[in-house]
């Protein structure tokens, strides 16, 4: 009866190790943060401002630090965006990358002229950041 058993958890063992390997060895799906600005995005990036840009550290219900950036995003050029994204990149006293993180901080139609008003919150910043304002990088800009 002992061989069974251990007949059993090997053939159970293997099948999980197949499945893991079959996870780790597949394409990955694509990754829309690869994306990168269109010639006609990049002509309009200047129109794009961002002011009013803060930072500020609140704990969570769940008593967890939650890193939030504030600010506004003027759409100052002719034409509306249907989606802004930005790369937050937080760095480390050495000055080197703990963080990158792209979120979007224009989800809905920005006309010329509007302004509106952005909230990021990041929860999963490492412990060696340096807790200064992240690099915020244009990284997306679609059109409507």
């Amino acid at each position: 009866m002992g061989s069974r058993t251990a007949i059993y958890t090997l053939a159970v063992l293997l099948f999980a190790g197949g499945i893991m390997a079959w996870f780790v060895m597949r394409t990955p799906p694509s990754d829309s943060s690869k994306v990168v600005l269109t010639a006609e995005a990049k002509n309009y990036v200047h129109n794009l401002k961002l002011s009013e840009v803060s930072m500020k550290a609140t704990e969570s219900y769940v008593k967890q630090m939650v890193t939030e950036i504030e600010g506004k995003v003027v759409n100052a050029g002719d034409r509306a965006v249907k989606q802004v994204q930005v790369y937050c990149i937080f760095y480390n006293s050495y000055g080197e990358v703990v963080l990158r993180e792209r979120v979007a901080i224009v989800k809905s139609a920005l006309q010329p002229g509007e302004m509106r008003p952005f909230r990021l919150p990041f929860d999963t910043i490492p412990g060696s950041w340096n807790n200064q304002m992240p690099q915020l990088v244009i990284a997306l800009i679609d059109f409507t």
